[in-house]
């Protein structure tokens, strides 16, 4: 193996076990009282204010070329991911990060679907089989937890880890067309602050609080906005450069276990049998159909959303 494979190899490992760490890092500042919605209003707002000064230096002409149709694209695709932080962080208030996080996980195949019914794009078999494998999964991952609930409300984080999926899903499909003629740096600019507007706005006008919270928290969301939003996404980015979007795919589904394995760790989160046998089912389904997904010329990659 020769040293630049070995660094990307590096690069990308190192983006999963950043990636990993926001489950945590939301779990520490909710139990510090800071509601979910100024959690991500905070993780947005954060990156797109330390994203603006670089994209305006390196891409300032692209950006005051943007046309009218690209900016409003952009704006809708920041509104669904602005969604999904919403929903997938609250979600962490009523059920177990190792649902939380394999459930959110399940955009790809989201992905499958809305392209079946809206674009009539023909599916290949094996994902046919890994929207199989995933929703028997998901089932599981559903009654484990409603059996042995170990948090408050577990079917509605589950739900909510779910929506964050899908509004995850319509996020990368509003915007594969833009992705493609636009830098990723313009791209995610545009994409980040759009998100940040409507998460700020939305807390603002639901009266959540933004101060009043010990100072580790502010570290935290800190951390969310520089480490998993920025340095996260663009190590998966990187890795792109040079490594199949299949390898990448699959690398990124190391993000649900290793947020799994910190949980054990600090907050002493055990998996029923069930649920384990759910993730496993889950993540293997995410997996044959990501496969079958980067074999396909017209291909989405996929981004991690965490």
């Amino acid at each position: 193996m020769n040293r630049n494979r070995l660094w990307l190899y590096t690069v990308l490992f190192a983006g999963v076990l950043i990636a990993s760490t926001a489950s945590i890092m939301i779990r520490y500042a909710q139990g510090a009282g800071m509601p979910s919605l100024s959690i991500a209003a905070g993780r947005l707002g954060l990156a797109a204010l330390i994203l603006t000064p670089i994209a305006l230096s390196r891409a300032s002409g692209e950006i005051r070329r943007l046309h009218r149709r690209d900016v409003l694209f952009g704006m809708g695709a920041g509104a669904f991911l602005a969604v999904h932080f919403a929903s997938w962080i609250s979600s962490l208030e009523y059920t177990s990060v190792a649902s939380s996080a394999a459930l959110v996980s399940t955009n790809p195949l989201w992905v499958g679907i809305a392209s079946l019914f809206f674009f009539r794009e023909r599916l290949h078999w094996t994902t046919l089989l890994g929207i199989a494998l995933t929703l028997i999964g998901t089932i599981a991952i559903s009654v484990s937890d409603s059996a042995n609930p170990t948090q408050s409300n577990p079917l509605l984080g589950n739900t909510l880890a779910l929506i964050g999926a899908a509004t995850a899903s319509a996020y990368l499909l509003i915007g594969r067309d833009l992705r493609r003629r636009l830098s990723v740096l313009a791209y995610i600019w545009l994409v980040y602050t759009s998100a940040a507007v409507v998460l700020v706005v939305w807390a603002i006008a639901t009266g959540q609080q933004f101060f009043g919270f010990p100072p580790y928290v502010y570290l935290f969301i800190l951390g969310l906005a520089i480490g998993p939003q920025l340095l996260g996404h663009t190590a998966f980015n990187y890795a792109l450069s040079s490594l199949s979007a299949t390898y990448v795919a699959v690398a990124i589904l190391g993000e649900p276990i290793g947020s799994t394995l910190l949980a054990f760790i600090l907050f002493g989160e055990t998996l029923a049998p069930l649920q384990f046998g759910g993730i496993v089912l889950l993540l293997s389904g995410i997996a044959i159909a990501s496969i079958a997904e980067q074999r396909a010329p017209e291909s989405t990659a996929q981004q991690a959303t965490g």
